[in-house]
This record gives structure tokens, sequence and C-alpha cells, in this order.
């Protein structure tokens, strides 16, 4: 049951970073298409930082699963974003 509720929270961030990442390409890309805005910050050697500001939306899903005292879901999300700041993190100095 536990490894359920984690795993759900894993998902929720996912998901969410997902939206975050369209949402900020969205607003930062100038009108260009999501794949273009993705190349260009891959080019740029921004995505990380694209990545990261995608990752805000992990806050909104942590808070409402804390609030909703569904602490192993707010557990998976916080999972999730640590494993995308470290991630991040690889991926810049790579």
């Amino acid at each position: 049951m536990i490894k359920k509720e984690i795993f759900i929270g894993l998902i929720v961030g996912l998901i969410a970073n997902a939206i975050g990442l369209f949402i900020a390409a969205s607003l930062l890309g100038n009108g260009d298409s999501f794949l273009t805005v993705i190349r260009a910050a891959a080019s740029e050697g921004f995505l990380g930082k694209l990545i990261s500001l995608g990752a805000i939306l992990n806050l909104v899903a942590f808070f409402i699963f804390i609030k909703k005292k569904q602490d192993y879901r707010a557990r998976g999300v916080l999972l999730i974003t640590v494993f995308i700041a470290i991630f991040t993190f690889v991926f810049k100095f790579l």
C-alpha cells in the first residue's frame, strides 16, 4: 500500500514536471513550437535550467498532497524532484 502511494506521487511529480516544462517553454519560447524551444535550449546549454523551471509545479503538487494528509504521495513528489535536481546537475557538468 505504501509503495503504491509513493509510486502515485512519483507519477504525479513526473506529469507536473512535464506540464511545467511545457509551460516554461511556451512562455520563454517567443511563439516557437515546443520542440524548437527544446532543441534551441539544448544547443545553447540551458536545457537543465528549463527543466528546473518546469519542476516548480512539483511544489504545487507537493503542498496539495500535504494539505490532504497524503504524506506518502508527497514523498513520491519530493523524490522525483530530488531526482530531477540530480539529473540537471549531472546534465550541466557533462
